[in-house]
């Protein structure tokens, strides 16, 4: 089967997929997009022979909904990191910030973040930057399909996109932060949906549990 779960902040992605494995007692399960603990939203979510689907689903286009806080960045680029540098954060209208992100259209090159999952050598990066090591990254190239403002004070930027796999939101919530000529870091991130399962039609982890264990009486 291929269950539409509503990832909380503070799970990790494979943490779902242990709590669903447990439920279900299915051997198989597995996740069709890894989605960071300090996010929420969309994680689908196969088991048994439907987790053969989950590449595809992976390669779906996604959509979120994210705040940047401008004026500080983070080593991790978003709320959970350690503040590692600051900036002013200059006046501009809604009109700038439009036109900025309508630069971000289309491909996208960046480098994805020392705190990410990505491998190098076999290592996630994740593991080298909590020893402090930083290693040189290859820029990705992803594409933004659709991106929009939806709100914005003078530090904060309230934002969605679409994009393909392999975008780093964080990356791009940094990048932006950076053509408002200042720097920032992500404070909410939603996935709002993968390719066609969207989040009004989730459910959480705990309504799972109790319609799983109403069926099964």
């Amino acid at each position: 089967m291929i269950y539409n779960i509503y990832k909380p902040i503070g799970w990790t992605s494979f943490d779902i997929v242990k709590k669903i494995r447990s439920i279900t007692k299915e051997k198989k399960v597995g996740h069709g997009g890894t989605l960071d603990p300090f996010a929420e939203g969309v994680l689908v979510v196969a088991t048994g022979k439907e987790t053969k689907m989950l590449s595809k689903v992976s390669d779906e286009q996604k959509s979120y909904q994210a705040i940047i806080q401008l004026g500080a960045e983070t080593d991790t680029l978003d709320n959970e990191g350690k503040i590692t540098n600051c900036a002013s954060v200059p006046e501009f209208t809604k009109e700038d910030i439009i036109n900025i992100l309508k630069k971000f259209l289309g491909k996208y090159s960046h480098k994805p973040p020392m705190y990410s999952a990505k491998k190098i050598n076999g290592i996630p990066l994740y593991k080298l930057a909590r020893k402090n090591i930083k290693v040189e990254r290859d820029e990705i190239n992803s594409i933004i399909y659709d991106i929009s403002l939806n709100d914005y004070s003078h530090d904060l930027v309230n934002f969605s996109v679409t994009c393909s796999k392999g975008t780093y939101v964080r990356v791009l919530g940094s990048d932006i932060a950076k053509k408002l000529k200042t720097v920032g870091h992500l404070i909410k991130l939603v996935r709002t949906s993968v390719g066609s399962h969207e989040v009004s039609n989730s459910t959480s982890i705990e309504n799972f549990e109790k319609r799983w264990m109403y069926l099964e009486k």
